[in-house]
């Protein structure tokens, strides 16, 4: 049997130690993932656009993960600039961040996130968190193939 092709994930993370735990839980997944990590919006959409230091990238993640409380270009005008890009739209969004706002909640729903999910504090609920994330985006979910 043919193994699946990895999922290519956009970790848009300022914090190392959160990227750190991201990349621990999401190897703790069964799910073949290949992650690429930028530390903040202005970085996240150089990479999907292919500019500056990541001119000449082949890679298009299947899924995005967003924080929302990072310096510089934050979460959700990183989300907005995102969904603006006709050729970026169609990859899901979702938000991963330790904001409890429902502000936040409401405004990244509006912004076109498939999903908001809350950061457990504790390291078990992390990786459960991560686990069902990457079960229904890296398992369940049928993404559509991006046209360039």
């Amino acid at each position: 049997m043919k193994q699946p092709e990895p999922r290519q994930l956009l970790l848009v993370e300022d914090e190392p130690g959160d990227a750190g735990l991201m990349q621990f839980a999401l190897k703790k997944s069964s799910f073949p993932i290949a992650l690429v990590q930028v530390p903040d919006g202005r970085a996240a959409l150089n990479f999907l656009t292919r500019q500056g230091e990541y001119r000449g990238t082949t890679i298009r993640p299947d899924l995005i993960l967003l924080d929302l409380k990072m310096p510089g270009l934050g979460g959700l005008d990183t989300l907005e600039a995102i969904k603006r890009i006709d050729s970026l739209r169609a990859i899901p969004v979702v938000v991963v961040t330790t904001s409890g706002l429902e502000s936040d909640v409401a405004r990244a729903y509006q912004l076109g996130a498939a999903g908001y999910i809350n950061k457990p504090a504790d390291l078990n609920a992390f990786v459960a968190a991560v686990g069902v994330l990457c079960s229904y985006w890296c398992g369940l979910v049928r993404l559509p193939e991006l046209i360039e």
